[in-house]
């Protein structure tokens, strides 16, 4: 019996931890990534934080795949020689106001079998950060940072190493399903694949719905702006140092991350993107934009986040702003530490009931799956969602 034809679609690193892992069950897997290099989009632009599991509601996908997928990567990254850091993570209380939203917290953490999580007092935080401020804190000691491009770039070889084929700068324009079989477009023609699975990221509603898929939920476009801290104070900060995530607000707002590079990143603030890659400042889309706008969810959305708008609002336009919310935290930072840093764009899935789609989202049909909504913790959650991604597959192919 001939070996499965399987295609996924992104070279992010869900992409190629599912082609990867569609080796590992014998398939012949083609990658498609329409940009020439991989990680090119969210998995490139992101903190580089592995997540531990603190926040996710038990029982869900993102507690599962995120728990699953740290152990993955980790013994990856371990095997491979790439760097993994558990440099730990603090999530501060500011005041009593938030102290019962840490507790909720903390029995989330142990829910969700996160290993080393405790609460601390003001005088431990200055122990582990001695810069920071806060009334009480969790403290995750195996919270990791990684370099997920060069983690992408390792899975990708290992598909190649297997007999597979890595193709980039090639952009897949249209799916149809043909009985047994599925047809993927491109600007060099058409190849019939055994299945398919999309891993599209930002253009991920966009593929599912050309090839038969609901209209929702849809991409909605987040910038993410960063800052650095000036390379004399990277040492200001020795892991993370995180918010206690407020229910009123959408995103979790400004946080501090130390970098696998051992620099010092500042946010990132959430405000609507002008483009779904729009990653240099005054560039944009005015189909993208367009697209989030005219849709009816948005305005639903827009109209039930009004405060926090504004707050993301302050930031997006003012340096001082932004480090007047970083500086919460570690008091004493100044506009004058900081110069700008990347920005990020986040593919949210959003539904006509201006919802968030919290969890992952896998849909599809026929011999077809489309990972629809994969938010943080997706980076962490990789090679846990190529399995779950893969098993869908294969029970689709077996039908």
């Amino acid at each position: 019996m001939s070996a499965l034809r399987a295609a996924v679609v992104g070279g992010g690193i869900i992409g190629a931890a599912t082609a990867r892992r569609l080796t590992e069950c014998g398939a012949t897997v083609t990658l498609f990534e329409k940009e020439h290099d991989l990680a090119a989009h969210q998995t490139g632009h992101n903190s580089g934080v592995v997540h531990a599991g603190l926040y996710y509601t038990p029982g869900s996908l993102k507690a599962r795949l995120c728990r699953r997928g740290v152990d993955l990567l980790r013994d990856y990254a371990t095997e491979r020689n790439l760097p993994y850091e558990e440099c730990g993570k603090l999530v501060v209380a500011l005041d009593g106001s938030e102290l019962g939203r840490l507790d909720a917290i903390s029995a989330r953490a142990t829910e969700n079998g996160v290993p080393g999580v405790r609460r601390i007092g003001p005088q431990e935080i200055e122990a582990i950060e001695p810069r920071a401020r806060g009334v009480a804190a969790l403290h995750s000691p195996h919270t990791a940072i990684v370099d997920y491009v060069a983690i992408t770039t390792a899975l990708a070889g290992d598909v190649v190493a297997a007999g597979g084929t890595v193709r980039t700068g090639i952009e897949v324009t249209g799916l149809s399903p043909r009985g047994d079989e599925v047809l993927v477009g491109t600007g060099s023609g058409t190849e019939a694949f055994d299945l398919v699975i999309t891993c599209a990221g930002l253009q991920s509603d966009r593929l599912a719905r050309a090839a038969g898929d609901a209209a929702t939920p849809r991409i909605v476009p987040f910038l993410g702006d960063y800052y650095l801290l000036r390379p004399e104070l990277s040492t200001a900060v020795r892991g993370l140092i995180y918010p206690v995530p407020d229910p009123r607000y959408p995103f979790l707002g400004v946080h501090l991350t130390k970098r696998i590079d051992g620099s010092i990143m500042l946010g990132p603030n959430a405000f609507l993107s002008p483009g779904r890659e729009a990653y240099a400042r005054r560039s944009g889309s005015a189909r993208d934009l367009w697209d989030a706008i005219a849709f009816p969810g948005f305005a639903r959305f827009a109209a039930r986040n009004v405060p926090a708008a504004l707050r993301e609002l302050r930031t997006a336009v003012s340096t001082r702003e932004f480090v007047t919310e970083a500086a919460k935290y570690v008091p004493g930072l100044t506009v004058a530490d900081v110069v700008r840093g990347p920005r990020g764009i986040r593919a949210q899935a959003m539904n006509a009931d201006g919802s968030l789609e919290d969890d992952f989202v896998v849909t599809g049909h026929g011999r077809l799956v489309h990972l629809r909504n994969a938010p943080s913790p997706g980076a962490t959650s990789s090679m846990a969602i190529a399995e779950y991604l893969v098993d869908a597959a294969l029970e689709r192919v077996a039908r």
